[in-house]
Parts: structure tokens; C-alpha cells; sequence
């Protein structure tokens, strides 16, 4: 167990380095002063353009990926007896995703988990990615809307797991784990709930044909 914990803890700190705080480092601009205010792939790609944000992305992503497919692995024999890789995976995959929203070194003012959730996800159920992935798509074309967007692909996460006969703990961690990432985007509900949210008009499919 003290095995367990002490690897979801470097998970936690793994998460809580930000692509957007690395690369805002590099060319010195806090995003999290820009746009939306959020430490996320959105808003840096809203104010930085794309290729600031798809290397923050790919930060993220990476980390996700770590968390959940290095960390379980590494040997802490002299710390008990490690429990099953899978538990140790979901804990370490879900740490990092809080560690990306609440990140320890940026006075815990983060980005709200998506993509940290995509790289732990790449490891721990590659097969949920794609329907994730397609609903992300149509939801984004449709709308317009990246929250809404995110929030239904976090949200079918559960369906999959459950079609796939998931494990009751892997059942449960994307349970957890959707309702937390529809927890951070809340103020994006509010913001399409009184018509404030922020459109990317251009992908949205009745546009391209304008």
C-alpha cells in the first residue's frame, strides 16, 4: 500500500508540470493571464497560436501516458508489497490528471485534466480513445463548443468501459474520472448556459460552406 502511495504522489507531481507553464517559461507569457485564464490546450491555443499549443499538448498527453504506463512499474520492493499493476495504473493515471488541474508547482492553478486524461487512457484502455475521440469530433463540429465537446467524450468514457466488461475498479475510475473532469469544466456549463461561451465558429459544420 505505502508502495502504491508514494508512486500516485510522483504521479500527482509528474501531472503538475504544465506544458503551457513549459513553454510560457520559454517564450516568458503566464497563459493563465490570457483568454480564458485556464493552463489548458484551449486557451493556449486561443492566444499562442498552434504550434505553442500543440507542443503543450503533447506535454500533456505525455505526462498522462507516463503516470499510468512508467510509474506502477518501477520496483519499491523494500515498501511492501505492490498491489495489482492495473489498480496501480488507474491510481497513478487519475493522479496526474489531478496533478494537471491542481499543479503543485504553479500554486495549483491548472489546466482542467483532458489531455493528461487522453495519455493516461492511451495506456490504460486504448479501445475507449477512439468512440471518445469520434464524440469529441462530432460534438465540436456541431456545436462548436471544445468544453461541451470534452465534457460528452469524458461522460462516454462510462458506456465503453462498461461495454468492454471493465473490471469493477477500472469501472469506477471512469466514473471518477468523468465527473471530475465535468466538475473542472463547470464554469464552461455556466458560460453556455447564459450564452458567454466561446465558439470556434470555423469548425463548426455550418460554416464550411460559407
Amino acid at each position: 500500500m505505502i508502495d502504491l502511495l508514494v508512486k500516485v504522489l510522483f504521479a500527482y507531481m509528474l501531472g503538475s508540470v504544465s506544458g503551457s507553464m513549459v513553454m510560457g517559461a520559454i517564450r516568458n507569457v503566464d497563459i493563465r493571464k490570457s483568454g480564458s485564464g485556464n493552463a489548458g490546450g484551449t486557451n493556449a491555443f486561443r492566444t499562442q497560436g498552434f504550434t505553442f499549443a500543440l507542443v503543450v499538448v503533447i506535454i500533456d498527453i505525455g505526462k498522462g501516458a507516463l503516470a499510468a504506463g512508467w510509474l506502477p512499474h518501477l520496483e519499491m520492493a523494500a515498501l511492501g508489497e505492490p498491489l495489482s499493476i492495473q489498480l496501480q495504473m488507474l491510481a497513478c493515471g487519475f493522479a496526474a490528471v489531478v496533478g494537471h488541474c491542481f499543479p503543485v508547482w504553479y500554486g495549483f492553478k491548472g489546466g482542467k485534466g483532458a489531455a493528461t486524461a487522453v495519455g493516461a487512457l492511451a495506456v490504460i484502455s486504448p479501445v475507449a480513445l477512439l468512440p471518445m475521440i469520434i464524440t469529441w469530433l462530432l460534438v465540436l463540429v456541431l456545436t462548436g463548443w471544445v468544453g461541451l465537446a470534452t465534457i460528452l467524450a469524458a461522460i462516454a468514457m462510462i458506456p465503453i468501459f462498461v461495454w468492454q466488461d471493465a473490471s469493477t475498479a477500472a469501472l469506477w475510475f471512469s466514473i471518477a474520472l468523468a465527473a471530475f473532469i465535468v466538475a473542472m469544466h463547470w464554469s464552461n456549463i455556466v458560460n453556455m448556459l447564459n450564452g458567454s461561451e466561446y465558439k470556434f465558429q470555423r469548425i463548426r459544420i455550418v460554416n464550411w460552406f460559407r
